[in-house]
This record gives structure tokens, sequence and C-alpha cells, in this order.
């Protein structure tokens, strides 16, 4: 077998070969671009070496940076060489094994990751395919547009905080709709002043609005009347206020028919209809674990996706010291982040959940704090949304109490 180590970057890649004693067979790093040519390149490379060496088999490893792996990883593998994965917090941790030196460069980690390999500390690589391939990619757009949204509503308050204090007391909710449609018109005290009440409920009726918003008319103007906001420069902040509440409504237009979009791609998924039976469990955070755990059948087990998502436990003991246990935080982030929305909206909108949350809570013996017990809650839940998408089975909440292993004879409420 002919072992490649690959360290990624950008728009450069360096191989090392080396045989499975560990012996280098090539003489120095190959480097190649990210194009087409480069990949054709270091495959002749590899071809070349295997048959100076008669090695009958290629097997190339890298080590997964940011997004820049994705496409070398397809067209190898849809060239017949195989490929796999290593962990990057294994390379930092071995980079003075080869050397005896912190040196960390394109052309020495190549070869640890090759050693690594050697030595069986890799895992298969995944990449999405098909309507999980859809999901990854819109649930990924959705985090981006949320985060984009964010960013723009604190630069707003930043700007409302300087020219108008009061903005919060006065409009309420910031990002409502009688908010927005005022802040792109008339956002601070001068303008309000300047337009009175009426001017301000003539912009909502512009907007066609409806609701109760039209009777805090006359309070914001006395707000914009009473207010201490610095004058000099409203001018230039008065237009960054309105480009600010239009970018958000465009966000929010654009994260509507995302999610929506995203809603249609879970339906092609098997058995994910079922999963909406689980109280608490909607199609946003439903299509977010989905989306991070993709084709379910690649695992064996539901421990393997709880490891994947950082929700593994561990602990730090050595003789008669126990150290706490806790997660790994090592894995999927925004699948850890959605299983812990599912657990605090299960443990609000289902009965059942919110009575384990009490016992977990409450027990004689161990008694968990609450966001220990959500953790729990939410491996729980994992290995119910596994079940049910891995058998196509219906979701049982009398089941699920069952299942518990209870350290104690106080038992779970039935429910009823």
């Amino acid at each position: 077998m002919l072992i490649i180590g690959c360290d990624i970057g950008s728009e450069m890649h360096y191989a090392r070969a080396i045989d499975t004693r560990g012996r280098e067979l090539s003489r120095k790093a190959f480097a190649f671009s990210n194009t087409a040519e480069g990949f054709a390149s270091v495959k002749a490379w590899m071809l070349e070496l295997a048959a100076a060496n008669d090695k009958k088999q290629i097997v190339l490893g890298l080590e997964p940076t940011g997004h820049y792996w994705f496409c070398l990883t397809a067209w190898l593998v849809a060239n017949g060489i195989s490929v796999v994965q290593v962990n990057p917090y294994a390379v930092k941790q071995t980079k003075e094994l080869e050397d005896n030196s912190q040196l960390k460069d394109d052309r020495k980690d190549p070869k640890l990751i090759a050693n690594l390999v050697k030595d069986g500390n890799y895992g298969m690589p995944y990449l999405p395919e098909k309507v999980y391939a859809d999901m990854r990619r819109l649930s990924m757009f959705r985090d981006q547009l949320t985060e984009d949204r964010i960013r723009c509503l604190n630069r707003l308050h930043r700007e409302l905080t300087i020219c108008f204090p009061e903005y919060k007391d006065a409009l309420g909710k910031v990002d409502g709709a009688f908010a927005m449609e005022l802040l792109k018109a008339a956002p601070f005290p001068e303008d309000l002043k300047e337009i009175g009440t009426e001017g301000i409920r003539e912009i909502w009726k512009g907007a066609k609005l409806r609701g109760r918003g039209y009777s805090r008319a006359g309070e914001i103007l006395r707000y914009a009347e009473q207010s201490v906001g610095l004058k000099d420069g409203a001018g230039i902040s008065k237009e960054a206020v309105k480009w600010f509440a239009e970018k958000i409504l465009e966000l929010d237009r654009k994260l509507s028919d995302v999610e929506a979009e995203l809603s249609d791609r879970c339906r092609a998924v098997p058995a994910a209809e079922n999963l909406l039976e689980i109280p608490g469990i909607g199609r946003n955070i439903l299509s977010g674990i989905l989306s991070e755990i993709g084709d379910i059948s690649r695992f064996d087990d539901a421990k393997e996706i709880q490891k994947l998502s950082g929700l593994g436990l561990v602990a730090c003991s050595s003789g008669k010291h126990k150290g706490e246990t806790k997660i790994s935080h090592r894995g999927r982030k925004r699948l850890r982040y959605w299983l812990f929305q599912a657990a605090k909206s299960a443990v609000v909108h289902a009965e059942e959940f919110r009575r384990l949350h009490e016992y977990y809570t409450t027990r004689r013996d161990n008694p968990l704090k609450k966001m220990q017990s959500l953790i729990v809650i939410a491996c729980k839940l994992l290995r119910i949304i596994f079940t049910i998408l891995r058998d196509g089975t219906k979701y049982d909440a009398a089941r699920m109490l069952n299942d518990i292993r209870r350290i104690e004879k106080q038992a779970v409420p039935a429910v009823a």
C-alpha cells in the first residue's frame, strides 16, 4: 500500500508518500494547485510512485481544513483513489514526535498525516449527496443570513442609542413591523416631531399595517419631545438607520424563503414527518438536525452521532482523583446547537419531557443541574430521532418513558 499524506491549503496542497513501514518514498513534498490541472498532476505523481515501488493500492489521508478539501476529495474518489481523513487535533498533538520540534509547516504536516494513517488513526470522510447536500447548504445559508441580521440589528441599536436613547421605551420591539416602518421614514426625534402623531400613523397606514400599534403614536411623540439624543451627525446616522432597517427587512424575507425551501427538502427524507409528532420539534429545529446528521444509514448506532455532535461524555480521572464528567464539545457544533434547542423546546411543550426533566433534577441520588438535565434529554432525543429514521416507527411517549434507566426506585410519573 502507498500511503499519501496531504496538507490542505486554500490555493496549494502539499503531499508526501510513505509505505506501511513508515519509510518515506517521496524525495520531497509534492506541491499542487487546487485546480483540475493540479489534481491531475498529483494523481500522475501517485501512480508513478506506486509503479516504481510495486504498490497495488493507494490511500490518501488529509487533514480537513475548512471547506478547501471538498473538491479534492470528490475528484479523487471519482478517479478511483481512496481518501481518508485524520483529526486536526491528532496532527497538532503529534507534530513534535517527528523531530522533537514545535515547527509546523506545509512540508512537515503531510508526513505526520501519512504516519497517522499508517497507524490506523483516521476516519472516512463524508460529503452529503442529493437532498442531504441541498439541506446542508440551505442550513448553512440560513445560519449566515441569521448572523447578518443580528449584526445589522446590533449596529442599528448603536445608532439609535446615540441619537434617540429613549428608543426602547418609545418603540418597544425595535425589529417589529411598526418600529421598522417608522425607522425607514422617521427614525430620530426631530423627524418624529416634524411629522407629528398623524404623520406617524400615516406611515403605518401606507405600509398597510394592522394591529394595536396605532395607539402608541402619541406616546412615541412624547418620548421624542423629551429626548436627550445628540443632534450633531444625526443626518448621517439617519441614513445608516434607514439602510439597516431596510437590510433587516430584506433578510427577514430571504430567511422566510430559505426556511420554506429547507422545510420542503426535509419532506424528502424518509420518516422525517414522523419526527414532527414529537411535541416541541418544529420544522426549523428538525431541518437543522437532519441537515447536520445527513444520511442516517451511515451510522450503526446513535452513540456515533452523539460523538459527532460533541455530546459524548469525557472525564479526567487519575488514581483517587475523580474528575468531573462533561461533554467533549468536539464535533459538529451546529448539530449540538440544534439538539440542545430541541431539548429546551421539548421540555416546554411536551408533558413527558417536562416530567423527565423534573425527575432528573429532583431525584434523590445524583440529581442533575438544569443544564446537565437538558444535555441528557438532548441525547435521549437523538436516540429517538435515530430510531425513527432508521426503522420508520412512530413516536410513542409512553415507550420513551419506560425506556429510561432509573438509578433508584423513584419513578417517572406516567403520562395520562
